[in-house]
């Protein structure tokens, strides 16, 4: 229910299911900022499932983000922005109003599990929502709060608080202008896999139609390698990992725990196996309740195959990791014979990868299979999951080569980001698109922009589904096409591999 929508009000006015709260106009659109869908996870609640918000008396001013949660500062995640309610979402409607019923997209930040704030400005969802869609962005526990294997607390904190936040947009987001039976989430990088997990997620069964699952990780972790990960976790701390000895640790402090085992990762690679060569301490585990399967294995068993799909990667997935290691025009035989070694598919998977790139250097063999591994060929196998399921799915690759940071990087990880939400100039992505931005750019965020509001409207981005025939793909560049799924040799050797939960290698 809208109490008061007048443009010429100090703030829109929307009575949510806990109380009323007041935002702002921006450009013509309705933005509520910060606002709790659970009750702060501290205290008594630390460490536990997400509980629904307590409600308030009066009307509560929504016109500032909420802080981010407690985060890793490894590779710039967002600094303690004061207090501990965390757990907040954001919403744009061009349209107030319980008659309006406008799609909903529901947007899932990235960070590798570790980092995320939907606060930022990349994600801020103006030029979005003016497509005809109301946007929400939220945020999720992260690190060792949300997703460290923890004794006498829940799996998956971090995918629980994502599940309540989509059931607080069912419960309230008609009053904004929404329709809670039309509701896209999307997501990139650590928010594509956690669409991914989503789509797996028996809770999460009902809450959205439509999903689209940008450069999917294919980290998943099995129990006994969380588990073991929480120990080195907690042994930093001279704890267990256990809610009785953490909870005594300020929330503040846990994401330097976090830290020093990430940068001690390279030690355990005998007990760790493949995480410890991109060091990645942190994902969702398959536990048997929350999370009852990996993705592509429950997609596979057609528990998504009511729920539409866009999924897809851009091609040069690995290079802006290659840039923040220092290793980008300067990668040994070496290091690519580790990675091959670690990383390619099968017992054979060095040779095979150097057979099929016969004309590849090094650097191009390195960054294709730590492209391939960690984002593209998971992304490719999520939908054909879902078609071998009895779903549909529809895939893309991004190809255009970006002119920021001295042109380099290609289409790498992140640069979908700026094109999907039309910040071009605003964010750190937009340092990948250039300043000022080019005409191309303006004219490919455009097209993928309304790719995405037409999915979340009718369920069509406008290029036909995947099949195992024809394998038709969307790729956005400049010209875009559709044609036969471009990495053909990526995905030949990949064929035969499945994406499982990642075990303990040694104890």
């Amino acid at each position: 229910m809208v109490v008061r929508a007048s443009r010429e009000s100090s703030g829109p006015e929307v009575r949510t299911v806990a109380g009323v709260i007041r935002g702002c106009w921006e450009a013509g659109a309705g933005v509520f900022r910060g606002v709790s869908f659970a009750d702060a996870p501290v205290g008594p609640l630390r460490f536990g499932a997400p509980r629904p918000v307590s409600g308030w008396d009066g009307v509560r001013t929504a016109v500032e983000f909420g802080p981010p949660p407690p985060q890793s500062r490894v590779l710039g995640g967002s600094s303690d922005g004061g207090g501990e309610d965390w757990l907040t979402v954001n919403v744009w409607t061009p349209e107030p109003g319980a008659t309006a019923g406008l799609p909903v997209m529901v947007w899932i930040p990235g960070g590798g599990y570790a980092m995320g704030d939907a606060g930022l400005p990349e994600y801020d969802a103006g030029c979005l929502a003016r497509g005809g869609v109301v946007v929400v962005t939220l945020n999720y526990r992260l690190g060792v709060e949300g997703f460290a294997w923890i004794d006498g607390a829940p799996a998956n904190r971090g995918l629980l608080d994502q599940v309540a936040a989509l059931e607080w947009v069912r419960d309230n987001i008609r009053g904004f202008g929404g329709d809670p039976e039309q509701v896209t989430v999307f997501g990139q990088s650590a928010g594509g896999g956690s669409v991914a997990a989503l789509l797996a997620v028996p809770r999460a069964a009902g809450l959205f139609r439509r999903a689209i699952a940008q450069s999917v990780p294919g980290t998943f972790f099995s129990p006994e390698l969380a588990a073991d990960i929480a120990e080195a976790f907690a042994a930093e701390l001279g704890m267990r990992p256990a809610v009785s000895d953490l909870s005594k640790v300020p929330p503040d402090r846990l994401p330097a725990v976090g830290d020093a085992v990430f940068a001690g990762m390279g030690r355990r690679r005998e007990r760790w196996g493949q995480i410890t060569h991109r060091p990645i301490p942190f994902a969702p585990v398959v536990d048997g309740d929350v999370l009852p399967a990996t993705p592509w294995e429950a997609l596979a068993g057609g528990a998504a195959r009511d729920v539409a799909l866009v999924v897809g990667h851009t091609r040069d997935e690995h290079r802006l990791f290659s840039l923040i290691d220092g290793v980008l025009g300067a990668v040994t035989p070496e290091r690519t014979e580790t990675a091959l070694r670690l990383l390619a598919p099968g017992p054979d998977g060095a040779r095979r990868y150097r057979e099929a790139f016969g004309d590849a250097a090094d650097e191009e063999l390195y960054e294709l299979v730590n492209g391939d591994w960690l984002f593209r060929m998971p992304s490719l196998h999520l939908a054909e999951a879902q078609i071998d399921g009895g779903g549909r799915a529809h895939l893309y690759e991004l190809t255009w080569s970006a002119p920021g940071v001295g042109g380099g990087l290609g289409a790498c990880h992140g640069l979908d980001v700026p094109l999907v939400f039309g910040n071009l100039s605003s964010g750190q992505p937009a340092m990948l698109i250039g300043d000022p931005p080019p005409p191309e750019a303006e004219e490919l965020s455009a097209r993928i922009r309304q790719a995405w509001t037409a999915f979340a409207v009718q369920g069509d981005p406008g290029w036909p589904a995947y099949d195992a025939g024809r394998r038709l793909t969307q790729v956005f560049g400049t010209p875009s096409t559709v044609t036969a799924y471009p990495e053909e040799a990526s995905r030949l050797l990949w064929q035969g591999h499945t994406f499982a939960a990642l075990p303990l290698l040694a104890r």
